[in-house]
């Protein structure tokens, strides 16, 4: 079991540093009230090639479109992060908490690593009120793409955020 993933994002500098300390160069952030847009190349993944996220602090979400590459594709059009997201004014981090959405507009909505989020609660690595809060979160966004036909951007749009993608 590995401790909660860190991610940073580094406006000034234009780039995102991976939970292993891998920096990558940003091709577009975009700051918003509700949040912010990056975009990027994936070098040497070889199951997707560009990657673009929403972090959303106010729900404890970072929304991704992974653009697969041919051969790799994956039954989703969304996939959600659970997790804290600190803001700054030239600086985000994000905080994994395990928890996962993979979201099929018009289909369903799949939370996934429930597991891994006990066993992380269990050995210590996320103290209760952590724990809890993850599951709130992910309980909150099913709930909130269930009445919207999961449909994340109509979801969100409900709620005044307005996300633009490539």
């Amino acid at each position: 079991m590995h401790p909660p993933k860190h991610e940073t994002f580094d406006l000034l500098a234009r780039t995102n540093t991976d939970p292993k300390g891998v920096v990558r160069a940003v091709d577009e952030y975009r700051l918003h009230p509700w949040g912010l847009y990056m975009a990027r190349p994936t070098p040497g993944r070889v199951q997707f090639h560009y990657l673009e996220s929403w972090l959303l602090p106010s729900l404890g979400l970072r929304a991704n479109v992974f653009h697969f590459s041919p051969g790799h594709e994956r039954n989703q059009d969304y996939y959600l992060d659970v997790g804290l997201i600190t803001t700054g004014p030239q600086r985000w981090e994000t905080e994994d908490h395990y928890l996962d959405l993979v979201v099929r507009t018009g289909r369903g909505t799949e939370l996934v690593d429930v597991d891994e989020l006990l066993d992380a609660h269990r050995i210590g690595l996320l103290s209760s009120e952590t724990a809890e809060q993850a599951l709130r979160c992910a309980v909150a966004a099913v709930d909130g793409l269930a009445a919207h036909d999961h449909d994340l951007n109509a979801w969100l749009a409900s709620t005044g955020i307005e996300l633009s993608w490539l």
